[in-house]
């Protein structure tokens, strides 16, 4: 066999792969969302409150420290869990206690969670609570949102601009 000849094949193995490989990566196509239904997504991680407050050191206790470990105050490392409820026109969707991460339980807790909903005008309520409290929440939004078929509604937490946000 001659070099164009071999060539020549080589050129169509390489267009026949390449066209294999378009196939598979077109078909079967992906479709993200019911495009009959609108989609509601909470999202957030935060870190709670500390489960002991932090205690002051003394004049002396900070004085027998290391200098470069001198603090003015000393804290347990364990977080309390949080506590989330969504609710969609009055009734709960979601309701859900998140345990700390971390070896220590000491890092932020992290929710995600989504779910379908009929589109159009809904009110939906959010709460939270990362302190200690037995009764009530630290964090409250409700609000009337119109959903659109085969769209997103995202419900975020950033304690940093006053709690959540609905997008």
């Amino acid at each position: 066999m001659n070099s164009a000849a071999r060539y020549f094949l080589q050129v169509l193995l390489y267009f026949a792969l390449a066209w294999v490989i378009g196939r598979f990566a077109a078909t079967p196509t992906y479709q993200y969302a019911d495009v009959d239904r609108a989609t509601i997504k909470l999202s957030l991680s935060h870190a709670a409150n500390l489960v002991e407050p932090c205690v002051p050191l003394t004049t002396e206790q900070i004085a027998e420290l290391a200098a470069n470990m001198r603090r003015t105050e000393t804290c347990e490392r364990e977080r309390l869990p949080l506590i989330i409820e969504l609710a969609v026109d009055g009734e709960p969707v979601i309701s859900l206690t998140a345990a700390p991460s971390g070896v220590w339980n000491d890092g932020p807790a992290s929710i995600y969670e989504r779910f379908d909903v009929d589109p159009g005008p809904h009110t939906i309520s959010v709460r939270l609570r990362d302190t200690a409290r037995t009764e009530g929440w630290d964090y409250e939004k409700t609000g009337d949102v119109v959903l659109e078929p085969g769209r997103y509604f995202t419900v975020t937490f950033k304690q940093a601009t006053g709690g959540f946000n609905f997008r």
